[in-house]
């Protein structure tokens, strides 16, 4: 039996196992704190070098990009071994981050980052694979709550940094700002991660041609939104959602499933957990546009904007902290509840978002209830999807959760592009624009989460 000193948080954060950490702590928070940068300082991106219409796509691209970094990283531990391939993934990033630092133009943006994503994603996935690797099973569960608390640092964070450069006028220098940490982040790699893992007997397979039709699916919704035709617009969706259709039916036949058995249907309770997964994950996607809302609507700074939008995903962390602890018998009553608020929140942004006059606490209350909403269902639908998986197949379904999250975001972000864009974002522009495609966005987007209040419901009583 081990004792508890030896899987105490000191056992982790000393010597070698400490320098450990950080490296892997420090692989999700590049990632993670980028994200909030690039939120953060893209109105003033625009201003600069253009490329409105194109805006939901650095989103897009960055988390599509993710999620097939992320598919890919298993293979590069296989094939090159641990330290190297984590190498790999950082200089993908960096390289992205420096091509974001120097971009002319929106498209060159968008390229980096592409590399930003494909890098990030790869560390985001090393980060969480290489815990079993390196560290004793005792310090498992310390070293998962270590690297996902970088979430919560990444939320104070990233506004704080791509803010301050915005008001200062030199954005570029909140991309460079990261670099110097990515140079740290690679020296700790060399010296404590070996070529763990490295094995090339036997075969490995990756679902690749299926992470594919996902993403594909992604861009070609994303496509739509740079056209002024509905009729194309309704294309590009639709185009979507066949390449989904033709996922799930692929999905099923293969002998290496990408999503458990169970998971495409709502009729059984995995369907359903995945579903709510996805649609509340859509719902918070909305957070793309915030800041160029509370700057061109309500005059805010890009500091104050920023930290205002990152209020989504800190009322998911204090709505999980809050529900993590509830028995079994509150778990139908949170997941039925979570949708419920969020939903609710979304109207609320809906009728006080486009006008200039509303209170920015009430705004803020509203973006935070968003967030509060999905983290109430979260730790229950994670477990759940546990207890429904089929026993041979937990590993699939706990791996599939933060892929589908991605997904969810990345078509999220795309179908916000094309409702604003469809709204007047680009044209008449300005402030009318931006009313009128706040209006829209969260007029279509309150109805993600309100499409999970029945499924919550169901998986409550699927607990029961």
């Amino acid at each position: 039996m081990t004792s508890s000193s030896s899987a105490s948080w000191g056992a982790l954060l000393r010597g070698r196992n400490g320098l450990r950490s950080l490296a892997l702590a420090g692989g999700v928070a590049v990632h993670a704190i980028n994200m909030f940068i690039a939120t953060t300082i893209l109105p003033s991106v625009v201003r600069d070098i253009g490329g409105l219409p194109w805006y939901a796509w650095n989103t897009t691209l960055f988390v599509a990009a993710s999620i097939m970094g992320s598919s890919c990283a298993p293979l590069g531990i296989r094939w090159h071994g641990l330290r190297r391939t984590f190498l790999l993934a950082l200089l993908v990033f960096m390289g992205g981050t420096v091509v974001c630092g120097l971009a002319p133009s929106m498209p060159w943006l968008l390229c980096g980052r592409v590399g930003q994503g494909l890098g990030g994603g790869m560390l985001l996935s090393l980060s969480y694979a290489t815990v079993p690797l390196v560290f004793d099973q005792t310090l498992w569960a310390r070293a998962m709550a270590l690297i996902s608390g970088m979430w919560g640092v990444a939320t104070l964070s990233g506004p704080a940094i791509g803010g301050l450069f915005a008001e200062s006028g030199h954005w570029r220098w909140a991309f460079w700002a990261v670099l110097p940490v990515c140079v740290l982040l690679g020296a700790l790699l060399v010296t404590q991660l070996g070529p763990t893992g490295r094995d090339r007997r036997g075969r490995l397979e990756a679902p690749l041609l299926r992470m594919g039709l996902l993403v594909a699916s992604v861009l070609v919704v994303s496509a739509a939104s740079l056209s002024a035709s509905w009729t194309v617009q309704l294309a590009g969706v639709t185009g979507g959602l066949l390449l989904i259709l033709w996922l799930a039916r692929m999905d099923g036949r293969a002998r290496q499933r990408f999503l458990p058995a169970g998971a495409w249907s709502l009729g059984h309770p995995l369907g359903r957990r995945y579903a709510m997964i996805g649609l509340l994950s859509i719902g918070v996607t909305t957070e793309v546009f915030v800041p160029y809302f509370l700057q061109v609507l309500h005059g805010q700074s890009p500091l104050h904007a920023g930290y205002l939008s990152a209020l989504m995903s800190a009322g998911w962390s204090l709505g999980t902290l809050a529900s993590s602890g509830r028995g079994s018998a509150s778990v139908g009553r949170m997941l039925a509840l979570g949708p419920i608020l969020s939903a609710a929140s979304l109207a609320g942004l809906y009728v006080f978002m486009p006008d200039p006059g509303s209170p920015a606490a009430l705004l803020a209350a509203l973006l935070l209830g968003v967030g509060i909403g999905v983290g109430l269902c979260w730790p229950h639908l994670l477990t759940g999807v546990f207890r429904a998986a089929p026993p041979d197949q937990q590993n699939i379904a706990s791996a599939a959760i933060t892929t589908l999250q991605l997904y969810a975001i990345a078509l999220g972000a795309g179908l916000a592009g094309v409702v604003a864009n469809a709204a007047g974002f680009t044209d008449p522009g300005g402030g009318q624009g931006a009313r009128q495609a706040a209006w829209a966005v969260y007029g279509v987007f309150a109805f993600a989460p309100a499409l999970a209040i029945r499924l919550g419901w169901r998986a409550g009583r699927d607990g029961a």
